[in-house]
């Protein structure tokens, strides 16, 4: 670590600017970083997929914890930064230049991996509930460790009744357990966004029997994307949902907020696959 340029004199040296249309903000505080990388299980030898790596702090704090990270890049200005770390840990850095949402990430991590990041805020949502929906469970990913708008962070942990529990809370905690491992000051940030952030983590835990996640999905999206209506009206494009009430003893006058994960289990498991 200590021949490595610092992470200021990188972006520097290879002119890079976070790109705004990338949702990047770099983040420069190495005891920061430390921290986050020792948010999961011990790494050494262990997997580590990462998304989004910039000039490659975040990375070099993996590296030296002893994980093999597999890196995906959209940003072809960074590549020679980060062929700049892998050099220097003795190629346990494989890059991969493309675009996160388009990867097979059970190929190309071995399909056991953790992964760490500071998901770009344009396509953060969207990976997380890919993951969270994975057929195979346990998934090809052992845990989650993931940098969020605090905002985001928050759904993602909410609990029912509270103003932010929704889609996410659900798909996060129908079968896996979340939490926020530490909040993140907009000031670590280059260029500070304006928000704060929050890093969540994430362990699958078993599946509960005859749930399918495309299904939960489903529920979850009609029912939260129009929370403000009762379950009546907002579940009734959903097929058999209306009925799965009536089953459930559900009240259709209910909103979603009100119910809790399990109420959405079981939902998911009258509709069936």
């Amino acid at each position: 670590m200590t021949e490595l340029p610092p992470l200021r004199d990188v972006i520097a040296a290879h002119g890079l600017s976070a790109s705004k249309a990338l949702g990047q903000n770099f983040l420069l505080d190495t005891q920061l970083l430390d921290r986050i990388a020792a948010v999961p299980v011990d790494l050494t030898d262990e997997t580590v997929y990462e998304v989004g790596p910039g000039p490659g702090g975040l990375t070099r704090a993996l590296l030296a914890r002893g994980a093999n990270v597999v890196a995906v890049e959209r940003d072809r200005r960074c590549l020679a930064a980060l062929q700049q770390v892998s050099d220097h840990f003795d190629g346990r850095l494989t890059v991969i230049e493309g675009d996160a949402l388009r990867v097979d990430e059970a190929q190309v991590t071995g399909g056991a991996a953790h992964i760490v990041a500071n998901l770009p805020y344009n396509v953060g949502s969207a990976l997380l509930v890919r993951w969270l929906t994975e057929e195979r469970w346990p998934p090809w990913w052992k845990s989650a460790t993931l940098m969020f708008q605090k905002e985001v962070g928050e759904r993602i942990v909410a609990k029912p009744g509270s103003a932010a529990f929704g889609r996410l809370s659900v798909l996060a905690q129908w079968r896996s357990d979340a939490s926020i491992a530490l909040n993140v000051h907009r000031s670590a940030f280059v260029p500070p966004p304006k928000v704060m952030s929050a890093v969540v983590h994430i362990v699958p835990r078993s599946a509960p029997p005859d749930v399918k996640g495309p299904v939960i999905e489903q529920v979850t999206q009609a029912a939260f994307g129009q929370r403000r209506k009762m379950l009546r009206q907002s579940l009734k494009s959903v097929p058999r949902a209306l009925d799965a009430l009536e089953s459930l003893g559900i009240d259709p006058t209910r909103r979603a907020e009100t119910l809790a994960v399990d109420d959405f289990v079981a939902i998911a498991r009258e509709i069936g696959p």
